[in-house]
């Protein structure tokens, strides 16, 4: 098994895609979002929230209705009709469904497709029916129910889960731990990323979480599929921005997510800024 250690500044700014002059809000990355639920709208907000302020050209929110009218209050440069995406982010707040809401039967079989794809909370339940290549952003509780620990660590349990759902696990905790499957040509990417405040064991943190790595995983995803060692390193990357943020927000005391969510834009900026540095 490959340790690669703490993944830091220097590995997420790397992973950080500045658009060019050529770029338009397609070749930037569309994000297809289905999330948030009657029950839940606002991780629907928060999720989408934070993937614009990632970077990305597009997001299109094809969840439920109320969820959406909230989306577009929030953003409203949300796009809400279908159409090309690159990746998706699917589940946040959503109840362990299947099938999700019988106003929407097509959804399914639009997120089973090529584009990879980010599966969060009620998502989980669709992991058996997904081919295309997958990131899954558990906490300890969610995947329990997945795959059991035994006695494993949670970096051998995160890579175990990895290799037997053959998807991404991002393992969620002050200390997480994202791995790949390991590949038969040898190695295996693991990497952990620690926050640097304790202030995001808050509820909603994880929608912002979830709408960073997508966004992420979307701008790498124009007219490609990343393979999923790729995916585990823009999760990983998406990780550390979080931290990031989770750092400044907590500057003026708690926070809650919604404002997190406004500090992404500054932590991607100064990443930018920093891996600009460490260059010269």
């Amino acid at each position: 098994m490959e340790h690669i250690g703490e993944w830091g500044a220097a590995e997420a700014a790397a992973h950080i895609r500045i658009p060019t002059a050529q770029d338009n809000k397609y070749s930037h990355g569309v994000l297809g979002v289905v999330t948030g639920s009657a029950t839940y709208p606002g991780a629907a907000v928060l999720g989408v929230e934070a993937a614009h302020r990632t970077g990305i050209g597009m997001v299109r929110f094809l969840g439920e209705k109320e969820p959406a009218s909230m989306v577009l209050s929030r953003r409203p440069e949300t796009v809400t009709v279908s159409g090309a995406v690159d990746a998706w982010l699917v589940g946040s707040g959503m109840e362990a469904d299947p099938y999700f809401n019988p106003e929407l039967p097509d959804l399914a079989r639009a997120c089973l497709g090529l584009q990879p794809i980010l599966l969060d909370a009620g998502g989980l339940a669709l992991l058996d029916q997904v081919s295309a290549p997958a990131v899954i952003t558990p906490h300890e509780g969610e995947l329990e129910r997945l795959v059991p620990q035994g006695e494993d660590s949670n970096e051998d349990w995160a890579a175990r889960a990895a290799d037997e759902l053959g998807v991404v696990v991002v393992l969620k905790g002050h200390e997480t731990i994202i791995a790949a499957p390991e590949y038969e040509s040898g190695g295996r990417f693991i990497t952990r990323v620690t926050a640097p405040t304790t202030w995001l064991a808050t509820a909603g943190t994880g929608d912002v979480l979830a709408g960073i790595i997508a966004a992420i995983i979307a701008t790498h995803s124009h007219n490609r599929v990343p393979h999923l060692t790729e995916l585990a390193e823009y999760a990983a990357t998406g990780v550390y921005l979080h931290g990031q943020a989770g750092l400044r927000a907590a500057q003026q005391g708690p926070f809650p997510a919604l404002e997190l969510a406004d500090q992404v834009s500054r932590a991607v900026q100064e990443l930018i800024a920093e891996g600009s540095s460490s260059q010269l």
